[in-house]
């Protein structure tokens, strides 16, 4: 529940974000214009001096042309896969921990205050490493077998938890582009009828009607290309995590061994 309210706050934060962006340009753009009307002592209205668009105005107006329908489940595409994939960078940046350290402290702890006071120090640490560590000394009384039986299963639901969310980014990438295509079907069959109601093959009406149908393309790739980056980061970081928490359980039951062996004498 937690993390829906998270999710959906981040995507109502991106949504505002969006908005602002459009609004404050849309604001800036009419503001010369009525400044150069209102000027005293002038004949003639002056026409104001034509500046080269800024890129999200040139972005706003090819995403109106594209069409709000298509447009707009597009840009859910790109609002719900960014809200993810801030959670994730937030949970995977989180979730790293320093395997050395934390081995050290433990081993220092056993030798010190024993079982409780490594649990302790596991405790005090986040990320899933720590955790398996806290999972391992907790099953220590029942034996070196059943803690490693404990820490695969316990690595296993962490590593379920890790790749939590990144089959929607998957989805919203394979999504976007679709319904770009679609939008550009749609809009070449509207292309044809207009050419057809015109009774001539025009090359504005061809090329105006090509053009269009062919944003919605555009955009539904670009949401994919950047939400196919994110991915791909996130598959890294998952598989470094993962790699952690093989090699710090090995050396961590080597680590219990050692202090079972110890304790016995």
């Amino acid at each position: 529940m937690k993390k829906l309210i998270a999710f959906l706050s981040i995507m109502g934060l991106l949504t505002i974000g969006f908005s602002s962006v459009m609004y404050a340009q849309t604001s800036q753009s009419a503001a010369p214009q009525t400044a150069t009307s209102n000027q005293p002592g002038s004949g003639t209205v002056q026409a104001a001096p034509e500046q080269s668009a800024a890129w999200h105005q040139v972005l706003k107006e090819k995403f109106i042309e594209g069409g709000a329908g298509f447009m707009a489940f597009i840009l859910l595409c790109l609002v719900g896969g960014l809200a993810i994939a801030c959670e994730r960078v937030i949970y995977l940046n989180l979730s790293t921990t320093n395997t050395k350290k934390l081995l050290n402290k433990v081993e220092t702890a056993l030798e010190v205050q024993g079982i409780e006071g490594a649990k302790e120090v596991c405790k005090a640490t986040r990320g899933p490493v720590a955790g398996i560590f806290y999972q391992g000394l907790d099953k220590y009384k029942e034996g070196i077998d059943i803690v490693e039986k404990s820490i695969v299963a316990y690595g296993s639901l962490l590593s379920g938890r890790l790749e939590r969310g990144l089959s929607w980014i998957a989805l919203f990438i394979a999504l976007a582009p679709m319904l770009g295509f679609l939008g550009t079907v749609i809009g070449m069959v509207i292309a044809f009828d207009n050419i057809e109601a015109a009774g001539d093959i025009s090359p504005t009406v061809v090329a105006g009607g090509i053009k269009i149908a062919l944003i919605t393309t555009v955009f539904g790739l670009i949401v994919a290309i950047i939400l196919q980056v994110f991915y791909n980061y996130f598959l890294a970081k998952i598989d470094s995590l993962v790699d952690e928490m093989e090699d710090s359980s090995i050396s961590f039951i080597d680590i219990l061994t050692k202090y079972q062996f110890t304790s016995k004498k």
